[in-house]
C-alpha cells in the first residue's frame, strides 16, 4: 500500500461523504491518528471530517469514548467488543454521521499467543444504522506496515458505509 494509494482512498471517502452530506469521526488506538491524518491531508476535508479521537491508553478509551472498564477488563483493549464500543463512543461524542475505530497490536512487541503482533480489530458504523466489524491478522510484518494496512482497511470501511443508503 503506497502513500498515493492511501490518498486516493481518502479522496474517495471524502468525495462520497461530501456528495451524501455525511460527516466522519475516527477513534484510533494502534494507528495513533493516521486515519484522521490521511483524511485531513486532503485539502477541503474540513467539510467532512468532524473529529478524530486518539485513544492509545485504556484510560483514554474509557474517558474520551465511554468504553466500559468491564469491556476492557473482560475482553482486553484489542478485541471486537472494544472496537465496537469505540465506534459507538465516537458517534456519541461527535457530530459525525459515520465513524470507524481501530484497536490492535502493531508490534514489534506486545503480542501474546492469543493476541499476536499484527492482530487488529475494526468497527465502523452509522449514527442510527448499520455497523460493520472486521478482524485482520496481518502477521509480524513490521509496525509501519501493520499501521498502513490498518489505515487502508479503515478507509475501505468508511467508503462502504458512505455508499450505503441511510440506515
Amino acid at each position: 500500500m503506497t502513500a498515493a494509494e492511501l490518498r486516493r482512498m481518502a479522496r474517495r471517502v471524502l468525495d462520497l461523504c461530501r456528495k451524501r452530506g455525511l460527516h466522519v469521526a475516527t477513534a484510533e488506538s494502534c494507528t495513533g491518528g493516521l486515519v484522521a491524518g490521511a483524511l485531513t491531508e486532503i485539502a477541503g476535508s474540513s467539510d467532512v471530517v468532524d473529529r478524530g479521537f486518539v485513544t492509545y491508553s485504556n484510560a483514554a478509551k474509557e474517558k474520551m469514548l465511554g468504553v466500559p472498564a468491564a469491556t476492557l477488563k473482560l475482553h482486553g483493549a484489542v478485541s471486537r467488543e472494544t472496537a465496537a464500543a469505540m465506534v459507538k463512543g465516537a458517534l456519541k461524542n461527535s457530530l459525525a454521521d459515520i465513524a470507524v475505530s481501530i484497536t490492535g497490536i502493531a508490534g514489534p512487541g506486545g503480542g501474546t499467543r492469543q493476541k499476536p503482533v499484527g492482530l487488529v480489530y475494526f468497527a465502523a458504523g452509522r449514527r442510527h444504522g448499520k455497523r460493520l466489524a472486521q478482524r485482520r491478522l496481518y502477521g509480524n510484518i513490521g509496525r509501519r506496515r501493520v499501521r498502513t494496512h490498518s489505515v487502508a482497511q479503515a478507509l475501505a470501511m468508511l467508503e462502504a458505509l458512505a455508499k450505503e443508503d441511510r440506515g
